[in-house]
């Protein structure tokens, strides 16, 4: 990443539209800042001692300080700290704080925070050869899982999963795990250790103070009068000094971190490698290359040879958590873009036109449902351009303007740009918190429709054809869906009624004939009362069609089962998103009604008609 800056330049070709993004890593004792200005393009980049603050805000508000009058519209901080919910208390600082308050305080549409070795981790796969110090063997196997380690005031630990569309990264806090001893030497450390904590975990020994911790267990072990040094005065005494206890404590961490390193790899298969960050093994890096680490590493008994494959590296480029908190951002902000013939050809197009139209082009590609979403003025001002510059960069790619530009967008944009389940958090801004909610809702259509047994459905619209009565009975959120079904249906002329009392559901059942048909929707598909009246309807001669989970006993007792097999506990939570299919499934057998059959009428299909959006008449 370039790293100089310069107050004066313009941003360039492949500047954000919406401004310069501002990415934080904030450890226990140093905090890093920069300013993204486009992709891989660092500026400002400036390093504060967390020392000399009392929270995040006084931070934030100094590093800002020598930039006022900035456009902030995203922010990404990697913390470390474990993240969950809004309220972030830091483990190894007296700093607390409300992730929306600073996000309100900085005026930011979006501020996200993560673990920073989760940050550290996402990094990985974007690091160029030159960045990295091989120790040891081993050759990484493409699209493998890889495993990330490092000491610094504590002990990250991190792994990033290769998907599909690109990466999943692991929030841990393997740090914690209980350490173990492999020698004598590493025995005598734990017992020391033991007379301050009950509990000594890896992150105790394997980070900055831990070496501090040798350090002092290996003088009283030796015999050895020697004053107590920092962890960079450890170092430094072994690199300038050549001091035997210094060097000792080297080797001896060198090996507990090997120990430690090879754990994460078993665990993960980490057969695309393991990563050596934080701020202690890089500055010793020469010495570490000698230490026992590699060996350790191997010394795995039965699986020495499965571990002698896996290569190990140690992360020597500067500030690594900025690519990777830059790569989530990017990620959270624009999702990641699938085969798309409109945004291929914005993206081929980009460079032949204007300055400022190439900043309407940014906007489109990297945030193309603003763009659909927004009217021209507000694009305008997203992409710090004119309203005719808009208009000339639709009429640039051959289209008659902005309205016909959009129409075009959003049909090639439909059903192609994956989506995926993004947890809602109560940090999200609504901004952000309406765009997981829609997304989800799509990833989970998209894949209900590659899914749908469509021989079912065409068995359920032929009853519904002839069906002399329709009755819908459903409890709960599915109630909703059984007004919707009755309501369409009624509309079809099919004499229909709907029940939600299920103390009504059996007595209802009990007055159906052959003809009739029942169609009961529950997303369990476990409520008593509605088992019992599927077995009185079908007792009675009618059918029952289901809108309930293929594994249920609803399911089983259908004539036919109508599968939504998305997963949400409604026992805990309401449930949102299977009745979002349940309803669709309404919609397809209605749409399925409308078309007739054969013998039908020609006025009254045509009648039919008339009612259904999706028909084109």
């Amino acid at each position: 990443m370039t790293t100089e800056f310069d107050p004066e330049q313009k941003f360039s070709r492949t500047a954000y539209a919406d401004g310069p993004r501002l990415l934080a890593d904030i450890g226990a004792t140093h905090a890093r800042f920069a300013l993204e200005t486009a992709p891989g393009v660092l500026r400002s980049v400036k390093v504060f001692k967390c020392d000399d603050f009392s929270g995040i805000v006084p931070l934030l508000d100094s590093y800002l300080a020598d930039h006022p009058g900035i456009r902030l519209n995203h922010a990404a901080f990697a913390l470390a700290n474990p993240i969950s919910g809004d309220m972030i208390r830091m483990t190894n600082r007296d700093w607390h704080f409300s992730t929306d308050d600073v996000r309100r305080e900085l005026g930011l549409n979006t501020l996200l925070i993560v673990n920073d070795f989760t940050a550290l981790a996402m990094s990985l796969p974007a690091l160029p050869a030159k960045d990295l110090l091989q120790v040891g063997g081993g050759v990484p196997t493409p699209n493998a899982v890889s495993g990330v380690l490092g000491p610094g005031t504590g002990l990250g630990v991190s792994g990033v999963i290769p998907t599909l569309d690109g990466f999943v990264t692991l929030g841990s806090e393997g740090g914690h795990v209980s350490f173990a001893p492999a020698d004598e030497r590493e025995l005598a450390v734990l017992q020391y250790a033991w007379k301050e904590w009950p509990h000594v975990s890896c992150e105790r020994l394997i980070s900055g103070p831990g070496m501090e911790l040798i350090h002092r267990a290996l003088a009283q072990r030796n015999g050895v009068a020697a004053n107590a040094r920092s962890s960079p005065e450890i170092i430094s005494g072994a690199l300038d000094e050549r001091d035997p206890l210094c060097l000792e404590v080297l080797e001896c961490f060198g090996g507990m971190l090997g120990g430690a390193a090879a754990n994460l790899a078993v665990t993960l298969g980490a057969f695309g490698g393991i990563f050596i960050g934080g701020g202690i093994v890089p500055r010793m890096a020469e010495l570490f290359a000698a230490s026992p680490f590699r060996a350790r590493f191997e010394a795995k008994g039965r699986f020495t040879d499965y571990l002698a494959h896996i290569p190990t590296y140690v992360i020597m480029t500067p500030n690594p958590a900025f690519y990777g908190v830059a790569t989530i951002l990017s990620e959270h902000l624009r999702g990641r873009s699938g085969a798309n013939t409109l945004t291929d050809r914005v993206q081929q197009l980009k460079h032949e036109l204007s300055p400022a139209e190439q900043r309407v082009a940014t906007l489109v590609l990297e945030h193309p449902r603003k763009v659909l979403g927004e009217p021209i003025a507000e694009i305008a001002r997203l992409a710090d351009v004119s309203q005719p510059t808009v208009i000339r960069f639709c009429r640039s790619l051959g289209f008659l303007g902005l309205a016909d530009f959009k129409l075009k967008f959003a049909s090639s944009l439909t059903g192609t740009i994956p989506v995926r389940h993004s947890q809602v958090r109560i940090s999200d801004s609504t901004h952000d918190l309406s765009a997981k909610v829609i997304d989800n809702t799509v990833s989970a259509i998209l894949k209900f429709r590659d899914q749908l047994d469509v021989a079912s459905i065409d068995r359920a619209i032929a009853l519904l054809r002839k069906a002399n009565r329709v009755e819908f009975y459903a409890v709960g959120n599915s109630r909703v869906v059984a007004l919707d079904g009755q309501h369409k249906f009624f509309r079809f002329r099919i004499p229909t009624s709907s029940y939600g009392d299920a103390h009504l559901f059996k007595l209802a059942a009990e007055l159906l004939n052959p003809g009739d048909v029942v169609i009961a929707i529950s997303t369990t598909g476990q409520v008593p009362e509605l088992l019992a009246a599927v077995d009185a309807a079908r007792a009675a001669g009618a059918d029952v069609i289901a809108i309930t989970s293929s594994k249920s006993a609803l399911a089983k007792k259908a004539s036919i089962c109508l599968a939504v097999d998305h997963s949400e506990d409604s026992t805990t939570f309401l449930s949102m998103i299977s009745r979002m299919l349940q309803l669709l499934l309404i919609d397809i057998m209605s749409v399925g009604i409308s078309l007739g059959g054969q013998g039908e009428e020609a006025g009254d299909t045509e009648s039919r008609k008339l009612l259904i959006s999706h028909l084109d008449i």
